[in-house]
């Protein structure tokens, strides 16, 4: 049994990670500050003896005794890290570097979610690893993309000074059920705007493109990352190559909620790419990972989470 750390442990991809982590027999300590992530979605795990929830903010040090941490501390919707933006900055530079910190002091192995963010609005389509990426390092998104980019340098840099056991996941558009209904993403806006028979809100002509890879197949990729050789230290892009743009996604989710929504469009916001897809060459190769769950039928199952809430009356 390891005893494990998952920062941001209440937020949507977080609360997914622990159950998994619970289930594989696992302790889990689950930290988070509530900022973006919610009770709600460990609420179901209190009851697990082998679970235990703390109110943290990661910008300041954690003394504890873990083997392995997964850091995926960091509001990642633009709305949320657009809000404060430097205590976004804050949470992905002074985050890792306490949990990398505590990593070193502890000889635990240390997971960081890093994101797709790194590569900016791209001139390199597919995504490759080694792509530098084309970012504004003074825009609206900045505060989240040179966040991570530094979050990633500490994490090399511990690897070459430390020797520290570091794995380093760039993670794409992720889906499924317990995603903030608030966060301004484009699958739960669709979701939310179509149950409520609201306009879906499609910003610019709704020509760019994503890649959305459900919840279930991301924390599988979490889990076999982390499980490999301590040479594979990443980075590696995690995300489904299937690419959609916008304006599918919008009739996908019209067209599955039977929703009587119209579309309104409006501008474009600074800085949005146009494309977003992953090379997850590395992750077949070294992990033996890749995306199964289509788009349809994650879709399908968000969608019943969504709609469940709003029966609940949570407001969203």
């Amino acid at each position: 049994m390891k005893r494990i750390l998952v920062t941001g442990g209440a937020g949507f991809i977080g609360s997914h990670l622990c159950e998994r982590l619970l289930a594989a027999g696992n302790e889990v300590l689950c930290v988070d500050n509530f900022y973006t992530g919610v009770r709600r979605n460990v609420t179901h795990l209190l009851d697990n003896s082998n679970f235990e929830l703390l109110r943290h903010d990661v910008t300041f040090p954690l003394f504890v005794e873990v083997d392995e941490i997964y850091n995926l501390a960091c509001p990642a919707s633009p709305i949320h890290y657009q809000y404060d933006p430097v205590q976004t900055t804050k949470t992905s530079v002074h985050g890792a570097i306490n949990m990398l910190g505590l990593a070193k002091r502890r000889k635990a192995k240390i997971f960081q979610a890093s994101t797709s963010e790194v590569y900016g609005d791209p001139t390199v389509h597919p995504q490759p690893e080694e792509y530098w990426g084309n970012v504004n390092p003074i825009g609206y998104r900045s505060c989240y993309d040179e966040g991570k980019r530094c979050a990633e340098t500490l994490f090399f840099d511990y690897r070459r000074q430390h020797n520290l056991r570091i794995k380093v996941a760039r993670i794409f558009n992720t889906y499924g059920p317990r995603m903030h209904p608030n966060d301004g993403r484009v699958v739960s806006n669709f979701i939310v705007q179509a149950l409520k028979g609201e306009p879906i809100t499609l910003y610019g002509e709704g020509h760019q493109t994503r890649s959305f890879c459900y919840v279930d197949d991301l924390v599988e990729g979490f889990i076999r990352f982390m499980g490999t050789d301590d040479e594979i230290t990443g980075p590696i892009n995690l995300g489904n190559p299937g690419e959609f743009t916008i304006r599918q996604l919008a009739e996908m989710v019209v067209d599955l909620t039977g929703s009587k929504s119209a579309i309104e469009y409006r501008p474009l916001p600074q800085d949005d790419p146009q494309q977003r897809q992953p090379n997850i060459a590395k992750a077949k190769e070294l992990l033996g990972w890749e995306p199964k769950i289509v788009l349809r039928d994650g879709l399908t199952r968000t969608i019943a989470y969504f709609d469940e809430l709003l029966k609940e009356n949570v407001p969203v």
